[in-house]
């Protein structure tokens, strides 16, 4: 199933990664509309964007604090 999340990528409030550690290897995240997510890559502005739903962050989000991406 297809999913179409639209946005006007100039208009949003990207937020850099609180772990910033000045080497600029980060991500920044933005808030969609009905909850989602958009990524980039903070030395990269104008490429890519990874779009997430609101179900899709929460699982990620549920995963990264049940360590299930720990090496």
């Amino acid at each position: 199933m297809t999913i179409k999340i639209e946005f006007d990528r100039d208009s949003l409030s990207w937020q850099l990664s609180s772990y910033t550690n000045g080497s600029g290897e980060c991500v920044e995240v933005a808030a969609l509309p009905e909850g989602g997510r958009a990524i980039r890559d903070s030395k990269d502005r104008g490429g890519p964007i990874l779009v997430f739903t609101a179900a899709e962050w929460r699982a990620f989000v549920a995963g990264v604090r049940d360590g299930e991406f720990d090496s």
